[in-house]
């Protein structure tokens, strides 16, 4: 196995292991390469010096707050994915999921508004449902 260090165009840094160079150099060609953050295809290598045992290394450490961008970056995103390929049922989600759950009703993605007892209800009830990832403040609104 070999690791490379890898980049995308927006700077996002990551590991990706492969059982050879030439693997590496064939899911680039086609393509198969994207990345985890941005999902950007526009991957390559970074300069990496060898690994020699017995030398230490040090991780790059991006820090909290671009911890917390990276985190808020990836939050929209979904949210993003959710709000365009998904029913927005609004205050029915409740009742939705469970149809959907139980055969009664299309089987398909959806999203909406629920009461904290009706989220416990469906949970108990063995409904698969996650919460959406709020919303990123408008620019105005940050310090």
């Amino acid at each position: 196995m070999i690791r490379y260090a890898l980049i995308c165009d927006d700077d996002h840094e990551f590991e990706g292991w492969f059982g050879s160079s030439g693997d590496y150099d064939d899911q680039q060609a086609r393509g198969l390469l994207e990345c985890p953050v941005c999902d950007s295809r526009a991957v390559r290598k970074q300069i990496m010096a060898p690994a020699v045992a017995g030398t230490k290394r040090t991780l790059r450490d991006p820090g909290p707050a671009k911890m917390q961008a990276m985190m808020m970056e990836a939050a929209g995103r979904i949210r993003a994915h959710v709000e365009e390929n998904f029913d927005d049922v609004g205050d029915a989600f409740a009742s939705e999921a469970r149809a959907i759950h139980e055969g009664r009703a299309e089987d398909r993605g959806i999203y909406g508004q629920a009461s904290p007892k009706e989220v416990r209800d469906l949970i108990e009830d063995g409904v698969p449902v996650a919460p959406l990832p709020p919303e990123a403040p408008a620019k105005t609104e940050l310090n």
